[in-house]
């Protein structure tokens, strides 16, 4: 496991520097070695560091998480107000009926089917999409009409929503009856995990000034070290709580974050904010360079055009739903332009749920993986180019 780690840090930063240089996004790079280094290609991986790949990814995305809800002005999301609630389910409800009305035309696939492949491929990206969304608010870029908090609250959520109808459509795939709770659990879910994380990020927040008043000083570092044990229980509450109480784990951690941020000075949050930074470094190296060792690339070969012309189709559907979402806001045709563009990439969720139809030995789920896969190699490498070359041009900086 330490030489697949050396792999997996050497070899990651040392494509994700051509890539840099390239002026291309470092993402592509790190995704294009751990294509590299996967059991696919030069299978350089031990099996074990493969097998705890999705719980490695998932830390990866705790640590960004909480580092995003330490830099968003909660002031600023309170004006953004009804289209982030839109935008954490229209869009994948749109690119959802995209594949329900194309995916038959192109593959062959029943409605349900369809549908199923709809809710794998919907999720964005908070991978791809919440570093750069932080990288802009600590620019100043588009915070003014608050963007980047808009794009973050709508993609956290976005997520949660599109996993738990996958769960509810899996299931009608397998011809397992389904309820309305089974869809209630939605809404829930995330009502469930912003409670949640934001009980639990006040308590913190009162025990660090209660130990400073006391002259009990707490160092940051420790004070992070807490954060991220409390962001583990969190997450894993998830799947202690599943077929008792739907909870989004993901959406508690990030809620935590933003109440801590809340009611702490500015200045310790800043430095929390920095030491997480530290973090990732290493942590956006193994989220994905590990994605890219999920990909086996010859489903994407086998799938060609047909796929590629599909999920194209598909996101302008997403597209639309965007467009729909920002209808009566004050942002102008290049602002509401960057929105749509920054809401297209894939690759975390498809990365962890791509491979479940098939494991469930439906007949569809081989295509689907390679649908997924495909998704990943297209719109990753895409939107995080399109949005790294974007943001500057669309975007008015603050002061």
């Amino acid at each position: 496991m330490v030489s697949s780690l050396a792999f997996i840090f050497l070899v990651g930063l040392f494509f994700a520097a051509i890539f840099a240089k390239l002026k291309l996004p470092r993402i592509i790079g790190m995704l294009f070695a751990g294509i590299l280094l996967g059991p696919y290609v030069l299978n350089l991986l031990e099996p074990i560091i493969l097998e705890v790949s999705p719980d490695l990814r998932r830390i990866a995305l705790i640590i960004i998480l909480l580092k995003a809800g330490l830099s968003l002005d909660i002031g600023d999301l309170k004006k953004v107000g009804r289209p982030a609630v839109l935008m954490s389910f229209v869009p994948a409800c749109f690119e959802i009926i995209g594949f329900i009305l194309l995916a038959p035309m192109f593959l062959g696939l029943s409605v349900v089917e369809a549908a199923l492949m709809g809710t794998v491929i919907a999720a964005v990206s908070p991978a791809v999409i919440v570093p750069r969304m932080v990288h802009l608010m600590e620019q100043g870029y588009g915070t003014k009409r608050s963007i980047p908090q808009l794009i973050l609250a709508g993609a956290s959520a976005d997520d949660v929503f599109v996993i738990v109808l996958f769960s509810t459509i899996s299931g009608l795939a397998q011809g397992k009856s389904v309820s309305a709770l089974s869809f209630a659990a939605v809404p829930i879910s995330i009502v469930l995990g912003i409670i949640l994380g934001g009980i639990v990020g006040f308590i913190l927040a009162k025990f660090f000034e209660i130990a400073h008043r006391k002259g009990r000083h707490i160092r940051n570092s420790s004070k992070v070290v807490i954060l991220l044990g409390f962001a583990f229980i969190l997450v894993s509450m998830e799947q202690w709580l599943k077929g008792i109480m739907p909870l989004s784990g993901l959406l508690a951690v990030m809620s935590m974050a933003i109440v801590l941020q809340m009611n702490s000075v500015n200045r310790v949050t800043e430095r929390l904010s920095e030491k997480l930074t530290k973090l990732w470094i290493g942590a956006e190296l193994m989220l994905f360079v590990l994605v890219g060792a999920a990909v086996d690339i010859r489903y994407a070969a086998e799938a060609g055009f047909s796929a590629v012309l599909l999920i194209l189709l598909a996101l302008c559907f997403r597209v639309c739903g965007v467009f729909i979402c920002l209808l009566g806001t004050h942002l102008n045709k290049r602002e509401r332009f960057f929105c749509m563009i920054a809401y297209m990439p894939k690759a975390t969720v498809q990365a962890a749920i791509g491979g479940v139809p098939l494991a469930m030995g439906l007949p569809c789920g081989r295509l689907i993986l390679t649908v997924a896969v495909v998704s990943i190699l297209v719109t990753a490498p895409l939107g995080a180019f399109v949005i790294d070359a974007s943001y500057k041009k669309l975007l008015s900086q603050k002061e």
